[in-house]
C-alpha cells in the first residue's frame, strides 16, 4: 500500500473517531453535534460545499436518537418545543437553501463557531431578572426568537440547539434533562428543515457519508443514555471548548 494511501486511511479513521466522540459528547446534553462536526471536518481538509449537508445529515441521525430517549424518559416539554419551532423551521428551510461562497462560509461558520466555544465553556448564569422577563416571553415572541434561531441553524448547518438551550434555562426550566429532550426534537425538526433546503439547490454529501453515520448513530446511544443518568460534563466541555475555538480562529484566518 502506498504511503498517501496509508495515509488517507489514517485520516478518514481519525475522523469517523472524532465524530463518534463529538456525538457522544453532544447528545449527552440534547446536541445533536452540527457544530462539532464542522469543526471536525474543517480540521480535516473536507470541502466547504458537502460540510453544511453532511453535518446536517448527521444532525438529523444523532437527533433522532436523544429524542426518542429523552421523550420515552420522560424529559420533553410541548408547550416549551411548539412555539420555537413553528418560527423556525421555516426559516431553516430558507437558511438551508442559500449556500454560501466558501470564503463567506468559513467565516461565517469560523465566528459561529467562536461563539459556541465561548458559549460551552461559559454557560449562561442564571440571572433572576433576565429569567423573569424570558418566562413571561409571549407566544409570539418566542416564534420570533424560533425564526431567528432557524435561520441561522439553516445558514450555518447547525440543528439551532446550542442556542435554545441557554433560553429555555433563562425561562427557568431548570432540569437540563427536560431541556436536552426539547433541544433534541427541535434540531431534528430545524435539520430535516434545512436538508429539504439543501437538496431544492441539489447540494451533495461524500462517499464517506455511510461511515460517519454509523458513527454518529454509535455515538449518540451512548451519550443520550449518558445523559439520561445525569453525566457530568465539565471537563469534556472545557475541552470541546478549546477545539471549537481552534477551528473557528483557522477558518477565520484563510
Amino acid at each position: 500500500m502506498a504511503i498517501a494511501e496509508v495515509i488517507a486511511l489514517d485520516s478518514t479513521l481519525a475522523l469517523v473517531l472524532l465524530i463518534f466522540a463529538i456525538a457522544v459528547l453532544y447528545s449527552s446534553v440534547g446536541q445533536a453535534g452540527a457544530s462539532g462536526y464542522i469543526a471536525a471536518m474543517a480540521l480535516f481538509g473536507v470541502a466547504p460545499a458537502v460540510m453544511k449537508p453532511s453535518a446536517l445529515v448527521l444532525n438529523v441521525l444523532v437527533a433522532t436518537v436523544g429524542t426518542i430517549r429523552f421523550c420515552r424518559a420522560g424529559y420533553f416539554s410541548w408547550r416549551a418545543f411548539v412555539p420555537f419551532a413553528i418560527g423556525s423551521v421555516p426559516l431553516a428551510f430558507l437558511g438551508g437553501a442559500v449556500m454560501l461562497p466558501d470564503a463567506i462560509y468559513q467565516r461565517v461558520v469560523g465566528a459561529f463557531l467562536l461563539f459556541v466555544a465561548y458559549r460551552v465553556f461559559v454557560p449562561p448564569k442564571e440571572s433572576p431578572e433576565v429569567r423573569q422577563s424570558l418566562g413571561a416571553l409571549a407566544f409570539l415572541g418566542a416564534i420570533a426568537c424560533g425564526a431567528a434561531v432557524g435561520l441561522l441553524a439553516g445558514l450555518t448547518g447547525v440543528g439551532g440547539g446550542i442556542f435554545l438551550a441557554p433560553i429555555l434555562m433563562w425561562m427557568g426550566r431548570h432540569d437540563p434533562r427536560e431541556f436536552a429532550g426539547v433541544s433534541s426534537a427541535f434540531i431534528l425538526v430545524n435539520s430535516l428543515a434545512a436538508i429539504a433546503g439543501c437538496l431544492s439547490v441539489k447540494a451533495n454529501v461524500p462517499s464517506e457519508i455511510g461511515v460517519w453515520a454509523v458513527a454518529a448513530i454509535a455515538g449518540g446511544l451512548i451519550g443520550s443514555e449518558l445523559g439520561i443518568k445525569h453525566l457530568g460534563e465539565v471537563a469534556l466541555r472545557r475541552l470541546l471548548a478549546a477545539v471549537l475555538a481552534i477551528t473557528g480562529i483557522k477558518l477565520l484566518a484563510r
